[in-house]
């Protein structure tokens, strides 16, 4: 039996275990809440209540965690005992989260990754003091490395680089976060989860109100909602990158945000695959953009397309000054795009309009009092189509590619040779009638899983110089 005295988490995690039960039990409360009779749902909620308090007070009590002989070792489960070691040498970032409940009682959530890490962590120590979340976190790095790091932060932290958000930049963010999107699709699928247990007759009393509003009420209805979820966008945005600061020490980034859930991620510059820059079309009129990086098995902080948020929002003319500063390996001081050929616009232009036509086609026939609406949609299939042809193009060096694409945003990718894992060329009987070709580039990404970029109807000779480049062929 080992003699290394093992830890348990702070009793908060009790708190913490209670409320992920009764998130994940949820629906089963409101079907009860609708199937069963008041006497039984109240009986069973009770029993459901006890058994939960009595789990998340085991599941504290078991779970204890050490450092011993180079390993963190954790023991847990209350029926089936289970014992999970990780060695330092593998742990490749450790991460600390704050929320609410977390900053009442000084705590914070520990978090960690290894090169194996799917979808979620590695690790996580629920509920650990802050100042021994610091302590293990520096064992963890090994004590050279925290020696090291001391001395640096002696030393140099008058010149670190570190960059904060400003509140005027925060709220700039939050109005061009295009986050209503979001909340309206978040808002759908919840109203298709718990449209089953709406009554019947309130359901339909909405719905013939709806109808006889007219259609110029129905308008401003909608407008009101889309301004409410506007505005919800915008806290949500505020809330989620206040405080927002990034640090560069030694060879890892340091990431802290949030107002209400405070957390403080660890990016070590050897993991990150590629650098991108996102602009909306709300935001590139005005010249804004959203730097983001690809990090390899990364699964802690999901951003712009699930890739890890960089810096939320800054002009672009502040994009080199900040890489050079940060990520001078991918600065861009001069890039020239090759754009696509002229080939190439009529298979963007049908690929965004096609499905238009057919679904308006349709539309149209069942509903000819929506024909301008058909229009208009169309008009705008038709632009997308048209800027995606536009924006695409790639520029090549040596020991780098940079390809820009459009979906809705558009987005430039700054892949280095040696992080590029696949290279694939495909064309259809069409591309190759007209000398075009697709190509993908793949990276690694989050949760182990590969990253693709595809750039459509290149010149062939453009696709195979590309196939070049990552073959070394001359």
């Amino acid at each position: 039996m080992s003699n290394v005295q093992s830890y348990r988490l702070h009793p908060v995690t009790i708190l913490f275990n209670i409320i992920r039960t009764a998130r994940e039990g949820i629906f089963l409360i409101v079907f009860g809440l609708i199937t069963f009779d008041r006497f039984y749902f109240i009986l069973l909620l009770a029993v459901f209540v006890l058994l939960g308090l009595l789990l998340s007070v085991l599941s504290w009590y078991r779970f204890t965690y050490r450092l011993e002989a180079g390993e963190l070792r954790m023991e847990y489960g209350v029926f089936v005992r289970k014992q999970r070691y990780i060695s330092i040498n593998r742990i490749q970032s450790i991460d600390l989260t704050a929320g609410v409940i977390h900053r009442m009682f000084k705590l914070v959530k520990l978090q960690i990754e290894t090169a194996g890490s799917g979808k979620g962590a590695e690790a996580s120590l629920n509920a650990v003091k802050l100042t021994d979340a610091m302590k293990l976190r520096n064992a963890l790095k090994g004590s050279k490395e925290s020696h090291q790091r001391k001395e640096l932060d002696r030393q140099e932290n008058s010149i670190h680089p570190s960059r904060e958000i400003t509140p005027k930049r925060l709220l700039l963010a939050g109005v061009t976060s295009g986050s209503a999107g979001i909340m309206i699709a978040f808002a759908a699928i919840a109203f298709s989860e718990l449209e089953q247990f709406i009554p019947d007759h309130f359901y339909d009393w909405t719905y013939q109100w709806i109808i006889e509003l007219g259609i110029v009420l129905i308008i401003g209805l909608a407008i009101i909602i889309l301004f409410i979820f506007w505005l919800l966008g915008i806290a949500g945005t505020m809330i989620k990158y206040g405080k927002f600061t990034i640090t560069k020490i030694g060879d890892e980034l340091f990431i802290t945000r949030g107002l209400l859930e405070k957390k403080q991620i660890t990016i070590p510059l050897k993991r990150i695959q590629a650098i991108g820059i996102a602009e909306s079309v709300i935001r590139q009129p005005f010249g804004f953009v959203t730097v983001f990086v690809e990090v390899a098995g990364g699964s802690l902080d999901r951003g712009e397309d699930f890739s890890t948020v960089l810096f939320p929002i800054m002009k672009k003319d502040e994009i080199e000054p900040f890489l050079h500063e940060f990520l001078p390996n991918y600065s861009i001081e001069s890039v020239c795009f090759e754009p696509l050929p002229k080939q190439a616009l009529k298979f963007y232009l049908i690929r965004a309009c096609l499905p238009i036509l057919l679904l308006g086609g349709a539309a149209i026939y069942f509903f000819p009092q929506f024909s301008w609406l058909a229009v208009i949609v169309l008009f705008i299939a038709f632009l997308l189509g048209f800027m995606r042809y536009r924006d695409g193009g790639f520029f090549l060096e040596e020991e780098r590619v940079v390809i820009q694409f459009r979906g809705l945003s558009k987005k430039t990718m700054f892949l280095q040779h040696k992080r590029v894992q696949a290279f694939e060329k495909k064309r259809h009987p069409l591309q190759k009638r007209e000398g075009l070709a697709t190509v993908k580039l793949s990276i690694l990404g989050k949760s182990g899983t590969g990253k693709h970029y595809r750039l459509k109807e290149l010149k062939e000779a453009d696709a195979d110089r590309l196939g070049d480049w990552y073959s070394y062929r001359e």
